[in-house]
């Protein structure tokens, strides 16, 4: 197959071609030429307005569905709808029924999405069932190729148990998800603890159900040396802390999500069940120590959290909503707003190497893992733009810039048109 983008501008600053138009040649997968113009045989001609080209994006926090909650998202069209909003890799959460915790969950998953555009890659649960209770079969889930273990926005209230998997996976380098909520300070909660919720009259999480958990986990981590991914923060108080522990040289990295770079709890005063997600929308201070922190690098990886939800699980009063929305869509076109282009891409291409994903590599020879956009126009989001089978969005309604065309990975390529 040979494929040929025309006036293609390459943003990928550690390339040569950096912010030069070029036209593209792949043949078979593998980027072939890149010259000024190239005119090729039997070559398929892609063209776009504007077209931009970068590595391809990654998402560490992921959740569709299938299997045990087809209704609300398959892994079909979940992967259908990363590649469509330019992700070629995604880490998908264990939140499904029953809980990917044993090789065959795991296999028969990678298995069936091996000829999609989007890669998969499996957060396999920490413990049997999810149930925080005993370690799952953490070995043969490394061996089906799981990146990271942890029980989906479970916070375990037994330090031991995270003091033993640490230890346990260093025999392969594995990583350990920690999810930095404490169930006891947050229970009942709907929104975060400030004056906002007092306002609302809506018991509030605080930020100490974050801080607590995670001050614990990072000292269990400096006690084992192991390696720690925290698959989302949502306060400055966090992001001090993280920030001390890299300075120590901890092995930790962590996401934000781009919900909490683009809203806070100020969202909620219409008490739109959308904007209730977990770790909830805080303060605008926050807000902002979280783009610094993502600026500086302490943050390592932004993630849109995307977490599709039934209509009768969500479209209720906001006191019974649960908690979650969808982002895949939304995501670049919301970066945008807060973040010059090249920021944007960067946030959007690191994170790979926490879980041992290899990095797509823009240069001749190598497989061609890439992402179509155009950073022009601006648009607000509406229902009939999401790809996803679930709608629940908290992104719906906001202005959003660019556009995605679609993703190409060595032997497919997926347009949004």
């Amino acid at each position: 197959m040979k494929l040929l983008l025309k006036n293609a501008t390459l943003i990928h600053e550690k390339s040569p071609f950096h912010n030069q138009k070029k036209d593209v040649l792949i043949v078979d997968g593998i980027l072939t030429k890149i010259e000024d113009e190239i005119n090729e045989v039997g070559a398929e001609e892609v063209k776009f307005e504007d077209l931009h080209l970068s590595p391809g994006w990654f998402d560490p926090c992921v959740s569709f569905g299938e299997p045990g909650f087809e209704e609300r998202e398959t892994l079909s069209n979940g992967l259908k709808t990363a590649a469509k909003s330019g992700f070629i890799h995604i880490v998908l959460n264990p939140d499904t029924e029953p809980a990917l915790d044993s090789y065959t969950d795991v296999n028969h998953l990678l298995q069936q999405a091996q000829d999609q555009t989007t890669a998969l890659s499996i957060s396999g649960s920490l413990t049997q069932s999810s149930a925080g209770k005993n370690l799952a079969p953490l070995v043969e889930m490394h061996k089906a190729g799981v990146v990271a273990f942890g029980d989906f926005n479970q916070g375990h209230q037994n330090p031991n148990l995270i003091r033993i998997a640490l230890d346990y996976v260093q025999s392969f380098d594995g990583l350990i998800q920690a999810y930095p909520i404490d169930s006891n300070l947050s229970q009942g909660g709907q929104m975060h603890e400030g004056i906002v919720s007092t306002h609302l009259g809506l018991k509030g999480i605080p930020v100490v159900a974050e801080t607590s958990i995670l001050a614990r986990d990072l000292q269990l981590l400096e006690y084992t040396e192991g390696r720690m991914h925290i698959p989302f923060i949502s306060s400055a108080a966090s992001v001090e802390l993280i920030r001390n522990a890299k300075k120590k040289g901890l092995k930790v990295s962590c996401s934000v999500p781009i919900a909490h770079l683009h809203a806070n709890e100020e969202n909620l005063n219409n008490f739109e069940s959308n904007y209730k997600i977990l770790p909830p929308l805080r303060t605008a201070q926050d807000q902002r120590a979280l783009r610094e922190g993502l600026l500086e690098g302490t943050i390592d990886m932004v993630t849109s959290l995307h977490q599709p939800l039934n209509p009768e699980l969500k479209d209720l009063e906001f006191v019974r909503a649960q908690e979650g929305s969808i982002g895949l869509e939304a995501a670049f076109g919301v970066l945008l707003n807060y973040f010059p282009l090249e920021k944007t891409i960067s946030f959007l291409t690191r994170g790979t190497k926490a879980f041992k994903i290899d990095h797509p590599i823009f240069e001749l020879g190598k497989v061609a893992d890439l992402t179509l956009f155009s950073p022009k126009g601006s648009r607000v989001l509406e229902a009939s733009d999401l790809f996803s089978s679930s709608k629940n969005c908290l992104f719906l309604g906001s202005t959003i810039k660019g556009k995605v065309y679609g993703s190409l990975r060595s032997h497919a390529f997926q347009r949004t048109d």
